[in-house]
């Protein structure tokens, strides 16, 4: 390993400006998915076959993005943070473009492929985030990034719903306004982010690295666990996501304003999330990040189950906004155990990986959500999804009572479980790392 010093970066001006790119990816991406059944029909795709592909074509998104997830973290770390960040931005105006130019089925198939490509900058600006913000400042700083992607995923759906009800603009146009404010946020992080260097910069080559990092995580038991929890949550949340819209279709009753009905509901289920992220860090803090994870899973997994029930669209979007504010906590929470789980010699590396996750159940979750609707109908994903929520809440669960057994010693083969470490009141909220020694501060390099 190589060491090098870093520039100082002031961590609240870093952390606005990826909360801000955080936040327009977010926003592009959430239209994709909460009209993609509009552009699908839109692109001639016959009305019968719009279930099947809904979640065929968002499975695409994630196809090429979990082969090179690996890989940007460590590219990452040896050569720039910065420019994989801008690359990302890059290809999301692309993407976006793509989308909206799209007039045949094969190639919007093409462009959501391309979304892949764009993946694999959150791990990276969590990272650089870790790397400058003061040690008592992580969990507000983690949290508030957190809540950037609900902000997106909320405001992008209501967006898009009032260009074409309101304004009277074409579907085309929502995702051409989304690749002009991509390529805004290119602009704004060549022009006001600084580069943030890794304490311990890794050399040799980018396989043997990035095979060493997924080892990292997969060896270590705590870390591990944690990626298991985060994958279910998100596989859930895989699986009824793209059946959104098709649930609010039938409620909306054939009135008009389909579009903001439909951006109602889907935005107002990442609105609250985002409102609810940044309280949760604190709540986390307090009581304990893994009994608020608990208690996020089992609400998200009944919010979810009962949506196919809704008589209206208002009360489907109140089941969406509290199912919003569930899965944001989880986020959070995940976030933060993990910042606080990685030991410092491998924290960049683990971070960088932190959605790998999202990429595996964002292929998984949507084909076997279109598995469903193609056996039960589209409302019978609802309480699929809400079941892989609650067996992931109660196994977090039955986890935390083994933990409490488990505090007075260590694993037989003397790995402790990932709750014997810091969580929260019960050990003072201490650090991993602290029995190694405070963390280096931000502009010194350490050699581990």
């Amino acid at each position: 390993m190589e060491s090098r010093p870093r520039p100082a970066q002031d961590w609240r001006w870093l952390l606005a400006i990826y909360s801000l790119t955080s936040t327009i990816e977010a926003l592009g991406v959430s239209q994709i998915f909460a009209f993609l059944p509009l552009r699908l029909r839109g692109v001639g795709l016959p009305e019968a076959q719009i279930p099947a592909f809904t979640g065929l074509f968002s499975s695409l998104i994630f196809v090429f993005g979990i082969l090179l997830v690996p890989f940007w973290g460590v590219w990452a770390d040896k050569i720039s943070r910065r420019a994989v960040i801008v690359r990302s931005a890059v290809v999301e105006a692309v993407v976006f473009a793509a989308v909206a130019a799209s007039v045949a089925p094969w190639q919007l198939a093409l462009s959501l492929l391309l979304v892949g490509l764009q993946l694999g900058n959150t791990g990276v600006m969590l990272a650089a985030l870790r790397d400058v913000t003061p040690r008592g400042r992580l969990g507000t700083a983690t949290a508030i990034f957190a809540a950037t992607s609900p902000i997106g995923f909320a405001i992008g759906p209501i967006i898009g719903g009032l260009m074409i009800d309101r304004a009277r603009l074409p579907l085309s146009a929502v995702f051409w306004a989304s690749a002009a404010l991509s390529l805004g946020t290119v602009a704004l992080l060549l022009l006001a982010s600084r580069e943030v260097r890794p304490s311990v910069v890794p050399t040799g080559r980018a396989t043997a690295l990035a095979i060493g990092a997924l080892r990292g995580v997969l060896s270590d038991r705590a870390i591990r666990q944690l990626f298991v929890i985060f994958g279910v949550a998100i596989l859930a949340n895989q699986m009824y996501r793209p059946y959104l819209p098709l649930i609010v279709e039938p409620v909306n009753g054939g009135r008009a304003g389909l579009a903001s009905a439909i951006g109602l509901v889907a935005g107002t289920a990442a609105l609250l999330g985002a409102v609810v992220s940044p309280i949760s860090g604190p709540i986390g803090d307090r009581v304990g990040f893994r009994p608020v994870l608990v208690v996020a899973l089992i609400a998200g997994g009944v919010a979810v189950g009962v949506m196919p029930l809704a008589p209206t669209v208002g009360l489907l979007a109140t089941l969406a906004l509290i199912y919003g504010a569930m899965q944001a906590t989880v986020q959070a929470m995940m976030f933060g155990l993990v910042a606080r789980e990685a030991p410092p010699e491998r924290r960049s590396a683990t971070l960088n990986l932190v959605l790998l996750p999202l990429y595996v159940a964002g292929i998984i979750g949507p084909a076997l959500g279109g598995l469903v609707a193609g056996v039960g109908g589209v409302p019978a994903v609802f309480p699929a999804a809400a079941i892989v929520f609650l067996a992931g809440g109660l196994s977090v669960a039955g986890a935390l009572g083994r933990i409490r057994r488990l505090r007075q010693g260590t694993q037989p083969d003397g790995a402790t479980d990932v709750a014997d470490r810091s969580d929260g009141p019960e050990d003072g909220g201490s650090d991993r790392s602290s029995d190694r020694g405070s963390d280096p501060a931000p502009g010194r390099a350490t050699e581990r």
